[in-house]
């Protein structure tokens, strides 16, 4: 892999999550929707979202130079949506399973990445 395919890779992700946080924070019908769907609480939504945001930050320091902390980030990312996809399939909510399921594959991709820098 290049490097720039590399720094896209965590780019892509880093613009999903920022975008999953704005749409959490704003609380966007779909955001509500989803989470009562698959019996996350409402109250949760800022915490999931600074959670989000939080590992989008660490992944843009994780490419600046501080490797360790991309890692953190990236690993982070991965635990959160493994916990999302746990939730989905908890719930039996399979319809969009697809969307934890591009994210997680979005953070395993940039852990890797971040691994071999």
């Amino acid at each position: 892999m290049t490097a720039a395919l590399g720094v896209l890779v965590v780019a892509i992700t880093v613009a999903l999550n920022l975008g999953i946080a704005v749409a959490d924070f704003a609380r966007a019908r779909f955001v509500l929707a989803n989470s009562a769907e698959v019996g996350v609480p409402e109250r949760w939504l800022p915490a999931l979202a600074t959670l989000k945001a939080a590992g989008a930050l660490g992944l843009v320091l994780g490419l600046l130079g501080l490797g360790w902390l991309g890692v953190a980030a990236a690993t982070g990312l991965v635990l959160f949506y493994l916990g999302a996809i746990v939730a989905h399939v908890r719930a039996r909510v399979l319809h969009n399973i697809a969307f934890p399921a591009l994210f997680l594959g979005f953070a395993v991709a940039s852990l890797v990445v971040l691994l071999l820098r």
